[in-house]
């Protein structure tokens, strides 16, 4: 007699039959459905597909540049030869000392032209004074002088109990140097833009329109002052009229302009240099008056190329002959 509740064991059919009903269930769902276009494809006819989208298709890919040690481009000078290690991006005047530095072939100059060597000029004339403050420079502390100023591009030395003047504070050369710079009297009958500068490791003045206005020469020489040694000269000064004012130190001489006329030829051989008290405070490099207001710009310094300190000394080995 057969058992109602005993169960038969399933055949491999009867197990698989689910899996296989789910499985195409799952594969209609994915199915489109029936459209009148899909119908026409089949049966041949031509249909018209909208175009796609840009909007549609994915982002381009833009190449990425390589990373470099530098990120800043290279330049080419204005002479057409590289300064591979130059990081500036033009080759305006406000670059060429950055471009100097890394030029690697030595083609730029300070003016950016094309040059045998890529260093600043050592004999160019620097410029001490920047005509806007007295930024490098002090007022001498002489007691009763004349408040300075700097006003239009000249530092302004106003009359005062005596003296009024102003000293250079950076480094200066002792030799083989020329200084230059413009004076010019405002006021008063006394120097107006006498100059102490260094000979050797002794100071020096060169007077300017000195004991009551027309005195020119060193102060001192063998102790003697500039009214009464050999360098000695008188000149006229007009008020307010630019004099310029140029002085030379050698191994062998010291010289002095006033515009274009040499006014002092002083060999530094077997003499010995110095100067007044009054001036001390302007020591190494000054500019300073006297009872008169005055003015000065235009300060420059350089040192002498090595042609002309040779020329000076050849003219006092030869001094050229006396005129008869």
């Amino acid at each position: 007699m057969t058992k109602l509740y005993e169960h038969e064991p399933l055949s491999l059919r009867t197990l698989l039959l689910p899996i296989v009903v789910t499985a195409v269930l799952v594969a209609l769902s994915f199915t489109p459905p029936f459209t009148s276009a899909a119908y026409a494809q089949d049966a041949g006819a031509v249909v018209e597909v909208p175009e796609t989208s840009p909007s549609d298709l994915p982002p381009p890919i833009e190449p990425v540049a390589p990373e470099t040690d530098t990120p800043e481009q290279t330049v080419q000078s204005s002479c057409g030869r590289c300064c591979r290690r130059a990081k500036v991006r033009c080759c305006r005047p406000r670059c060429f000392p950055r471009i100097r530095r890394h030029c690697c072939q030595g083609c730029c100059d300070s003016t950016g032209d094309a040059s045998a060597g890529n260093a600043p000029d050592p004999f160019a004339a620097v410029d001490l004074f920047d005509g806007k403050t007295l930024t490098g420079w002090k007022i001498a502390n002489f007691g009763g002088e004349g408040e300075v100023e700097v006003k239009d591009g000249m530092i302004v030395l106003p009359m005062g109990m005596s003296m009024t003047g102003v000293t250079y504070t950076g480094e200066v050369p002792r030799t083989n140097y020329e200084l230059s710079l413009e004076g010019m009297r405002l006021d008063g009958t006394d120097f107006f833009c006498t100059t102490t500068f260094a000979v050797g490791e002794k100071p020096c003045t060169l007077v300017v329109g000195g004991w009551g206005g027309t005195v020119v020469g060193l102060s001192n020489v063998d102790f003697y002052d500039a009214s009464d040694n050999s360098t000695t000269t008188f000149q006229e000064f007009k008020d307010k009229q630019w004099y310029r004012i140029r002085i030379r130190v050698t191994d062998a001489k010291v010289e002095a302009w006033i515009d274009d006329n040499k006014v002092v030829t002083q060999e530094r051989a077997g003499h010995k240099f110095g100067i007044r008290y009054e001036v001390e405070l302007c020591q190494p490099l000054g500019v300073s008056t006297w009872d008169t207001t005055g003015a000065i710009r235009n300060i420059r310094l350089r040192t002498l190329k090595p042609e002309e300190v040779e020329a000076a000394q050849r003219e006092v080995a030869e001094p050229e002959p006396l005129v008869q």
